[in-house]
């Protein structure tokens, strides 16, 4: 589904990214683990199109269509989802026009009729139940006035809603408490544990990974991929630490 070949990303003129290579099928979790300054968060927003992270050399699909010729909008509306560490508030903005706009505008893009607005709210309430967020709560500004758990959880609301191919979480575990990290957990393997989706964990700890199994765990460091495994790795990097299973 996601292949990765000898990519290599630059900020500000400044190396980020050294040849690293992916290839994630369809049906499967990856994470992602390794020190700060890794590249991890780097090759999300690389992925995901954010202005500012220039790409000099490799290629990144996605189902075969070519990740990085695509705008941002397109990458999405081609099933990429990207989940932040911190996600961002729009004040002004009421997240269920948020979430409707998106969500019609990719389904739009696809060929697809939009949904209506008794359509989109039924979506709308099934998602925000399973996650345990008050409807009340989608009828805010988006994430404006949220707690960092209330963030995370909207934020699975809205990769319910959006129901991607691929899902590129970028330490969706930071900030959370032990009930918070197993809801969120648990809207994960809900929403994307499926046979033709894919999963790309990115996080520092194995504690997200007691929730969500993955099926290989890949450590970053220096800008590319040194070493991958089964969850034992995850397991080995909290005993060990990264220096020790980089090197």
């Amino acid at each position: 589904m996601l292949q990765i070949n000898n990519l290599h990303a630059e900020v500000d003129g400044k190396p980020i990214l050294k040849g690293l290579s992916l290839s994630i099928n369809a049906g499967e979790v990856h994470a992602i683990m390794g020190p700060n300054g890794a590249g991890k968060s780097t090759l999300s927003y690389v992925l995901a199109g954010r202005p500012g992270y220039e790409v000099t050399e490799g290629t990144a699909t996605l189902d075969g269509q070519d990740l990085l010729a695509l705008d941002p909008h397109e990458r999405a509306a081609a099933g990429l989802f990207l989940g932040f560490q911190y996600p961002v508030e729009i004040p002004g903005v009421s997240n269920l026009q948020f979430l409707r706009t998106a969500l019609n505008a990719q389904r739009k893009s696809r060929g697809e009729a939009e949904l209506s607005g008794a359509e989109f709210l039924k979506v709308a309430r099934a998602q925000a139940q399973a996650l345990g967020l008050d409807m009340e709560m989608l009828k805010r500004p988006v994430n404006v006035g949220f707690s960092g758990g209330e963030k995370k959880r909207n934020e699975m609301v809205q990769m319910g809603i959006i129901d991607p191919k691929m899902a590129i979480l970028d330490e969706t575990d930071s900030g959370l408490d032990i009930d918070a990290l197993r809801v969120i957990g648990d809207g994960i393997n809900r929403i994307m544990r499926k046979d033709d989706k894919a999963v790309l964990l990115i996080t520092h700890y194995q504690r997200l990974l007691d929730y969500v199994r993955p099926d290989f765990v890949h450590v970053l460091a220096n800008g590319r991929i040194v070493r991958s495994g089964g969850p034992e790795l995850a397991l080995e990097l909290e005993r060990e630490g990264y220096g020790a299973i980089a090197a």
